[in-house]
Order: C-alpha cells, then structure tokens, then sequence
C-alpha cells in the first residue's frame, strides 16, 4: 500500500471512526502533504526507514519550522504507522523510535482582568462593525471559555431557558454544558433583536445559527477571529489578541480563584488534565500577596 493510498484512508478514518473536527482532520492532512514531499506519494509505506522519517525531520528543521509545527508533524506520522501496524499494513513500526523535539515551555497568552474588559467594551465604544453582536461574541467567549469552533457552532436551540447555559459540541464530536454569567446573558438580550430584525429584513426566519453576519448568513471561526483582530487592533485596543485568549483568560481567571482543576477541566473539554494544569500558573501579582501574607516580616 502506498504512502498516499495510507494517508487517504487513515484521514478518513479520523474524521468518521474517530469523530475528528474538520479542523483537526485538515492539520492532519497538511502534515502528511510534507510527508509526501519528502518521501513520495508513491512510495510503499512497509519500505520506510525509520532514517526516512529522521531525514524529514531534519528537512524541517532546515527549514527552520516551529518545534510545535516539527513534533505535531512527528504525532501525526506516528499515529498514521500505528494505524498501519493496527491493520496489517506493515509488521514493524520504525516511527516508535521516533522522538519529538524538546519544546521551550510557554506560558498561555491569557488577558488580565483590565484588558478583557477593555476589549469587551471595545463595540460599543468604537463602533467599528456591529456593535451588538461583536459585545455578545466577546462576553461569552469569556464567560463559557468556549473555543472559537465551538462558539461558532452555537444554535438558537443549544440554549437552555433564561440562556444560563448551552451545549456546545467539542473536539471528538464531544458534548459539553457551557455557561454564561450576568454580564454574558446582558450582552446576548441585546443582540437577539438586532439578529431578528436583520432576519425579518433579509426574509431568512429560518436562520438557525446564533450569530450571524449582515447578510444573515452564519458567522464562521474564520469570520470571528477576524472580528476580534480588528477591535484588539490598531483601532481599538492595540493589543493584538486571538478569540483563544478568551479562553485562556477564562481558565486563568477560574484557577486564580480557586476553582478545582478537573472542574476546569471539564468546563473546557479537555481529554487530559495536564492541559488544563498549564493554567494553573501563578502572577507576580499574587505571588506578592502570597508573601506578604505567610511571611512573619511580609506586612512590615
């Protein structure tokens, strides 16, 4: 079987067997479009070497990519040959022995308390787009901790009563409750209005999806990202920051304050718990006040 003919089947099978996102899926594929170029489409996958696979390494850090973009590339070519081995495509699996690259620690890029309220107020302050729905977008970016995806996704019918909490469908097609505080339901009271009249207008009643752009159709992650881009920019914060920073705002926010681990865990929908314990870093702020507290000399 070839490399491609491996490929094609195994991304299928992401995408249905394992219930993978568009998105995931896609990263997959981009991955293995650099495999192909340094092996060949057309090479047979039982005859590649684990020096083929250190040789494409190496190609791409010649060519100076990312140590993340390198090892996501090394994850994917694993699970492709696992896969492989799994169904009898080949009986030694050289990408065992294929070690990831050690990866500089950093810290999530996550909004202090200040910040995301300055961009929060950024709609109605500076009139850039619409007003009303880019404030609903931002308040519960940062009350639920969704990811952009996910936000994107939300129906009308996801809500529950009084719009508190809605479900929103994760990575592995996983269902998850989100919820909204006062401030989230305050900004969402008022856009709905604005989203019905333009529907009304537009004569598209059967519009599903909760946010939409001017011409009623349903607002993608792409479209939201760029939303956030042009309130955090040069024409509103100038602190430049991606619909995730949301999110990692919301996690610091939560864990800052005392909140369990595997209950942020949960809330964001990640498979494992070390992801969400890269959040729970601490400020100089706090390491401060943690000092002057326990020190017996700390309030002198």
């Amino acid at each position: 079987m070839t490399v491609k003919e491996s490929c094609d089947e195994f991304l299928v099978y992401l995408a249905t067997v394992r219930g993978m996102t568009e998105n995931t899926v896609k990263a997959y594929a981009d991955d293995y479009k650099k495999f192909f170029e340094f092996v060949g489409p057309d090479a047979e996958i039982d005859k590649v070497s684990l020096q083929d696979l250190r040789f494409c390494v190496g190609s791409l850090s010649a060519k100076k990519y990312s140590v993340a973009s390198i090892n996501r590339f090394i994850a994917s070519v694993r699970a492709l040959f696992a896969y492989s081995q799994k169904f009898g495509r080949l009986q030694v699996n050289p990408a065992l022995q294929l070690k990831s690259l050690k990866a500089p620690k950093h810290l999530p890029n996550f909004m202090t308390g200040s910040e995301v309220d300055a961009l929060c107020e950024q709609p109605q302050k500076n009139e850039l787009l619409w007003a009303a729905r880019d404030k609903a977008i931002f308040e519960l970016l940062y009350s639920s901790g969704c990811r952009v995806a996910e936000l994107a996704s939300l129906k009308m019918g996801d809500f529950s009563a009084g719009g508190k909490s809605a479900i929103v469908k994760g990575k592995g097609k996983k269902d998850r409750i989100v919820y909204f505080e006062e401030d989230a339901r305050a900004a969402l009271s008022d856009y709905l209005p604005e989203r019905k009249a333009l529907l009304l207008r537009l004569k598209l009643p059967g519009q599903k999806a909760l946010f939409v752009n001017e011409k009623g159709g349903e607002l993608t992650a792409r479209g939201i990202r760029w939303i956030v881009s042009r309130y955090s920019g040069a024409e509103g914060t100038n602190r430049h920051v991606s619909p995730h920073a949301f999110r990692h705002t919301f996690a610091t926010a939560m864990l800052s304050k005392g909140a369990d681990v595997r209950v942020v865990q949960e809330m964001l929908g990640h498979a494992s718990i070390s992801t969400t314990q890269r959040y729970t870093h601490v400020t100089t702020e706090q390491l401060i006040n943690v000092y002057k507290q326990a020190h017996p000399h700390g309030d002198k």
